[in-house]
């Protein structure tokens, strides 16, 4: 039976491999696993971060390591802490159409993966390029339609993106690998309630994600079957979550011009700690606010016009966009973050802090933040801001940005990756320490055993977060 499964499978057994990767993929790659451990240990230094890892008494194991210490745990614990800490500041890069933050589970789990098999950075740039091209075209099958009901697109794509990771490295033949899909369909999953309350449950997904992609590869290569129609099937991905015609899902988006055409090319970095939604917004208010001077005492009201998917994303409700609780409440909201970016000037690793999340000039602009829904704005496949900004004196000043920064058409340079990498790990690692992550990251294709990049992220003192 020839189904979307059994076609991804064959190609990533026998038709994918670093040699086929283009060039542009490989260096966007290299830059993606950089930017990933470098997310990770910024999480580590978080409540958050501490949480987590506390839990590695769960996963004893000698194989693989928790980044910026010298503790290791097995290797799906591994990929759980080290997945989970990267999203910890929603500062992990996203496929524009989907949503879908694929390279945090994705780097996690293959440098877990490498630490145990010892695998090459050739080898490991090709399970990456794998994992995050198919997360983002399961993603692409029916944009928008998971978060309008509730779940998390990351933590149901990516799973399948991993499947494929583990299984390349693994080496596993097309019927395991196909098993090893069929298997990670059961484990998708992830819910977003965590966005009324602002509480961190949606910052476990790139983990579990990890997690659950390796250890579906884990159980085909032992023998287990999943089934083989785990996208089109009648309880399949689309039918059992979507449910509705409304919904409909073009289902081709998982095969067409696979290896020719690469979805993850769409992929964004991130220049900010927000939701990506969010990200042209802030460029255009950080502009206005620059080439104007513009005081928060001076702002009679915000306009923001906005496609109307984002709406129930980091629109509305407005109570608890306005008033966020937690950091990870404010980092998905427009209103409050267009306050804190204006007030500040800035918006970067130590935005969203306690003190900003109360602070009475932050708020009360923050209160004159306003949004109206434009059908005219492009859908996910692009992501447009538009800022008018009215004074008290009847000005009015609008900014416009046309695509995010970080995208394919208007990308961050090297240089500014590698400077984000370098903010988030200062007082994490030691500089010197950083600088051969760089350089090791840059030049990934040529280690023999990639297993030593891991070995690099060596703390220069140990945090302890208030968890107060």
């Amino acid at each position: 039976m020839d189904t979307y499964s059994n076609t991804i499978a064959r190609w990533v057994a026998q038709d994918i491999g670093f040699d086929r990767l283009p060039d542009d993929v490989i260096a966007a790659t290299r830059l993606r696993v950089l930017d990933v451990i470098g997310l990770s240990l910024a999480g580590s230094t978080t409540p958050f971060g501490a949480s987590v890892r506390r839990t590695a008494s769960l996963y004893p194991g000698p194989r693989s390591r928790l980044w910026g210490t010298n503790e290791t745990c097995s290797v799906p614990g591994a990929a759980l802490i080290n997945g989970a800490l990267s999203q910890a500041l929603e500062y992990d890069d996203t496929h524009n159409e989907s949503i879908v933050h694929m390279s945090s589970p994705s780097v996690a789990a293959a440098l877990s993966l490498v630490d145990e098999l010892g695998a090459s950075g050739r080898d490991l740039i090709a399970a990456v390029a794998i994992s995050n091209e198919i997360a983002c075209r399961v993603g692409s099958v029916a944009p928008s339609q998971f978060h309008k009901r509730g779940f998390h697109p990351s933590a149901l794509f990516a799973p399948f993106g991993v499947a494929c990771l583990g299984s390349a490295m693994m080496r596993l033949d097309a019927a395991r690998t196909a098993n090893a899909l069929g298997i990670v369909g059961s484990f998708a999953s992830g819910l977003v309630q965590c966005w009324v309350d602002g509480t961190q449950s949606k910052f476990l997904h790139p983990g579990w994600a990890a997690q659950s992609g390796i250890v579906a590869a884990k159980l085909a290569e032992g023998g287990a079957t999943g089934p083989a129609e785990v996208f089109e099937g009648r309880w399949g991905l689309f039918a059992s979550h979507l449910q509705t015609e409304e919904a409909v899902a073009d289902l081709t988006r998982l095969t067409l011009d696979l290896g020719e055409r690469w979805d993850s090319r769409n992929a964004s970095f991130k220049p900010f700690p927000a939701a990506h939604v969010i990200h042209p917004y802030i460029d255009a208010i950080l502009r206005l606010g620059r080439k104007h001077a513009v005081k928060p005492e001076q702002v009679a009201r915000i306009t923001c016009p906005v496609a109307p998917y984002i709406v129930g994303i980091v629109c509305e409700p407005l109570s608890e966009k306005r008033r966020p609780l937690t950091d990870s409440h404010g980092r998905v909201s427009l209103q409050y973050t267009l306050a804190e970016a204006l007030v500040t000037g800035v918006l970067g690793r130590h935005s969203y802090a306690e003190s900003s999340l109360r602070d009475p000039t932050i708020l009360s602009l923050t209160d004159k933040v306003e949004y109206v829904v434009d059908e005219s704005l492009p859908g996910p496949e692009q992501f447009k801001g538009i800022v008018r900004v009215e004074l008290n004196d009847g000005t009015i000043i609008e900014e416009i940005e046309e695509h995010n920064r970080g995208s394919a058409e208007n990308p961050m340079t090297e240089a500014e990756i590698i400077g984000k990498f370098r903010e988030n790990t200062e007082g994490v690692i030691a500089k010197d320490a950083a600088e051969r992550v760089v350089e090791a990251c840059l030049t990934l294709e040529r280690m023999q055993d990639a297993s030593e990049l891991t070995k690099l992220t060596v703390p220069s003192r140990q945090f302890e977060p208030d968890l107060g």
